[in-house]
């Protein structure tokens, strides 16, 4: 797939910004950066965000393709003693750990400077400096170094000799696997969970799934973590239903560490790239586990969306409640809600500040919205929360076809961004106010020049480090409608 103009754009600015930070590079080493950075930007119009939205919105659980043919070979070794992880090169997760993060930031902040140009120049506005974890770029002083901010851990699973269970990463570019001792910018103790999944499958002779013979059991485990919480969630993704020794099994996996309070299995036994299939059902414990947000409860199911990093969660969020300036009896529709954490975080925030909204979640899985109506009643929000288990583009244009009042727009839609008719009629609505978060700034860019055609000013852009050692950057963009009916 070809990259568009506005990709090559992003792309360049990072890797100018990288190469201009003062740090030495071999040619061999520049021109694998690059080609990182290529395959990055290429995936960021068709891919998904880091997380789980469930019925394959946001973030539909889906890996990269690669050839099936080496899963069970012993990866290279790749340690660089000097590194902040051992197993850095070979994993290619991270490929700006040894990077100060000022200079990550700088070289973030460059690319969607470079990306949003014209509609800066359009609007007489400045992108904001970028929201790092901690600090602002421009901030005086020391920078930290993030770790440990991946409340969200996966595995896959492989064959390896005498019927070992094989888990970690894949290394780059290729389907073998990177044994992971631990990851620094996982939550502490999420990595030991999976590895102990691996030994007590291994002990119970549960055979691990061979994606090129189609034979086997165990795919995947992914772990949840808590951060305002302690409480883990586990999800163990399997070819079938029936496990031999299922009940030790999945008792062993809750005794791993103490704060497991649920342990699922999903069952996907089709061929392909999705990590988890249609069927999970509880093996362990509560249905959910419980986490906390601006001051907001929130039961996550396992396959339910919530963000990886929910430090910069709650900043990316108070950005875009600060941009809705809610006005008492506004109507907010919260579109693409997932499990409702958006529109719940600024229903909350309001009523504490005496401001009494209605929120209108869509959101077009029915387990995505069974979750936020719960999430509505743990935050005593029952009687000013409507969700909709509808897709959101159909949705706004029955909306806008019936004339229906929506005063705040929120947009939070997935990697591929929003469709021409969603922002056609969110533009016949005439809402006060747009709030557009976007996990993909290259699509979001495209949708924001339809949103000024259709009578709105860009008020704001402000780039939010989701991941920082990456290139991915998320935004906020404010908008308000030229001639606001209120």
């Amino acid at each position: 797939m070809a990259e568009s103009r506005a990709e090559r754009k992003a792309r360049r600015a990072l890797i100018q910004a990288a190469e201009g930070s003062g740090e030495t590079k071999s040619s061999k080493k520049s021109k694998s950066s690059k080609d990182a950075k290529v395959k990055s930007n290429k995936g960021k119009a068709k891919g998904k965000c880091s997380g789980a939205r469930q019925g394959g919105t946001k973030d539909s659980e889906v890996r990269p393709k690669r050839s099936y043919k080496d899963s069970t070979k012993p990866a290279r070794k790749a340690v660089d003693p000097k590194s902040p992880c051992s197993i850095m090169k070979a994993c290619g997760g991270c490929t700006a750990l040894n990077r100060p993060y000022k200079k990550q930031l700088a070289a973030k902040q460059a690319a969607m400077e470079e990306l949003f140009a014209s509609l800066c120049e359009r609007e007489g506005i400045a992108v904001d400096p970028i929201r790092g974890m901690g600090v602002t770029l421009g901030d005086p002083g020391k920078y930290p170094a993030p770790r440990g901010f991946r409340h969200k851990a996966a595995t896959p699973f492989a064959p390896g000799k005498e019927g070992a269970v094989r888990c970690g990463f894949f290394e780059r570019g290729t389907h073998r696997i990177v044994a992971v001792p631990e990851c620094p910018v996982e939550a502490p103790g999420a990595r030991q969970i999976l590895n102990g999944i691996a030994r007590e499958a291994e002990r119970l002779h549960i055979p691990a799934f061979n994606e090129d013979k189609h034979l086997g059991l165990l795919r995947y485990a992914i772990v949840r973590c808590g951060w305002r919480s302690d409480q883990i969630m586990v999800t163990v993704v399997t070819a079938q239903r029936d496990l031999p020794h299922a009940r030790e099994f999945f008792d062993a996996i809750a005794a791993l560490d103490s704060h497991i309070v649920s342990v699922a299995q999903n069952i996907n036994g089709r061929p392909g790239n999705a990590i988890l299939g249609e069927e999970t059902r509880i093996v362990y414990g509560a249905e959910c586990m419980r986490d906390q947000l601006l001051g907001c409860e929130f039961d996550i199911s396992p396959t339910a969306f919530y963000q990886t990093n929910p430090q910069q969660t709650e900043l990316l969020y108070q950005l875009a409640i600060d941009g809705m300036d809610l006005q008492q009896g506004d109507v907010l529709m919260d579109a693409y809600c997932g499990s409702g954490t958006i529109g719940l975080c600024a229903a909350k925030n309001a009523q504490d500040k005496g401001v009494g909204i209605m929120l209108l979640g869509v959101e077009r899985n029915p387990a995505g919205i069974a979750d936020a109506r719960r999430n509505a009643e743990l935050n005593g929000l029952t009687r000013s929360a409507w969700f909709m288990a509808d897709d959101a583009t159909d949705y706004i244009l029955d909306a806008a076809d019936n004339n229906e009042r929506v005063d705040v727009l929120s947009i939070d839609p997935p990697r591929a961004g929003s469709t021409p008719e969603f922002l056609e009629a969110a533009c016949a609505l005439k809402p006060r106010r747009i709030t557009y978060i976007s996990c993909n700034p290259v699509t979001q860019e495209r949708d924001l020049h339809q949103l000024l055609d259709g009578g709105y000013r860009l008020l704001s852009i402000t780039p939010v480090d989701m991941f920082p050692h990456t290139d991915h950057t998320e935004t906020v963009a404010v908008l308000e409608h030229r001639q606001p009916t209120r």
